[in-house]
């Protein structure tokens, strides 16, 4: 994506992020360095849509090949694994009981260092049909933004 659309991406995104209640916005931006830290070449794939704020983590474009995705809603904040159901977690750290999809409910960024949210990550790359470029810089594409969204901040 040219340089233009990149800044225009990361205009959008901003805006998304600011919806929420600023300890929820700070949240979001820690749990989303830490990922682009951890997939560095990722094409985050941002959704804004009428139940959750989305950035999803893929190798490509293809939402198919996203491994895991980032979702906030004014409720809360969690890592879903696209793939989790069949991923190895001794701690038991993943929740749902859906036939493909697991989540993790998170506080900040430094949840991603937990030694079993770790191995759960390294887990689902390892399995990932489409792999991530070893070098390079990822970019941010807005996907789809719903006109009618519920609220992103807690009732007061």
């Amino acid at each position: 994506m040219p340089a233009r659309g990149q800044a225009s991406a990361a205009k959008q995104l901003a805006a998304f992020i600011a919806k929420f209640d600023a300890a929820d916005q700070r949240r979001i931006r820690s749990v989303r360095a830490a990922l682009r830290r951890r997939f560095p070449t990722a094409c985050e794939l941002v959704y804004d849509n009428y139940n959750f704020f989305v950035i999803g983590y893929s190798p490509t474009e293809r939402p198919s090949d996203a491994i895991v995705s980032l979702a906030a809603r004014a409720n809360g904040l969690s890592l879903f694994l696209l793939h989790g159901a069949g991923l190895p977690d001794p701690e038991k750290r993943l929740k749902g009981a859906g036939k493909q999809t697991r989540f993790i409910p998170l506080e900040s960024g430094r949840d991603l260092e937990d030694p079993a949210v770790e191995a759960l990550l390294a887990a689902a790359l390892a399995r990932s049909p489409a792999g991530f470029a070893a070098s390079g810089r990822g970019r941010t594409v807005i996907r789809a933004v719903s006109a009618k969204q519920r609220p992103r901040r807690r009732p007061r």
